[in-house]
């Protein structure tokens, strides 16, 4: 896809009104373009610039939040087309806010960012135990598991399901977690793979994660 075609992506991304990404994801199906193309290189490529400057700091939480609901809307229209072409997803993720914590933003932008970034994602919701989270793993064997946690209450949470996770496999699922209280350092104490502290890097550590597995 050329760079001019990849522009009206961003733009459409960052435009207040749905219709616009709209309009252009039907008009690049349409075209019988491959949706891989357009998720891919129209996209995700769109989004990986916004999710640039978000990082250096040249626009914020609210933007961000604004391209990723239109993302959502245009993946829904190109899942049928990609159900058609049977493609398989990047990965497969978990991810869910701890017992005891109900906050849900960071972790609703997460699903969504990863979801365009082509992961077959599970969203297990807010106040998980960590028996769900032990229990969907056995289930759907995903590639990576993400914890979520608001609070530093709730955040020890994570030590407690990160060791049954271990317990039941000690090499897969890789683990990352975030939250406005989490370090790089308190991710380290526990075990975990990898901290991120905002929904752009942590599709930047999946990617990264699933590369040094394979």
């Amino acid at each position: 896809m050329l760079n001019e075609e990849v522009d009206l992506f961003y733009k459409a991304l960052k435009d207040t009104n749905l219709l616009t990404i709209e309009h252009l994801t039907k008009q690049y199906i349409e075209k019988q373009l491959s949706p891989l193309v357009i998720l891919n290189e129209g996209l995700i490529a769109a989004m990986e610039r916004i999710g640039q400057e978000f990082k250096a700091q040249q626009i914020w939480v609210p933007e961000v939040l604004l391209a990723a609901r239109n993302m959502h809307r245009a993946i829904e229209m190109l899942k049928p087309e990609l159900i058609k072409t049977k493609t398989e997803p990047r990965g497969k993720f978990i991810i869910g806010t701890v017992k005891g914590d109900i906050h849900d933003i960071g972790k609703n932008l997460v699903v969504i960012m990863m979801t365009g970034a082509g992961y077959e994602v599970t969203d297990l919701g807010i106040d998980v135990p960590r028996e769900r989270f032990l229990e969907a793993i056995s289930q759907i064997n995903p590639d990576l598991v993400g914890l979520s946690a608001l609070l530093t209450t709730t955040m020890l949470e994570m030590e407690n399901i990160i060791k049954g996770i271990r317990e039941a496999n000690p090499s897969r699922p890789k683990v990352i977690i975030g939250g406005a209280p989490v370090t790089q350092k308190f991710a380290e104490k526990i075990g975990a793979d990898g901290y991120a502290e905002d929904a752009v890097r942590a599709v930047e550590l999946a990617n990264r994660l699933l590369r040094e597995r394979s």
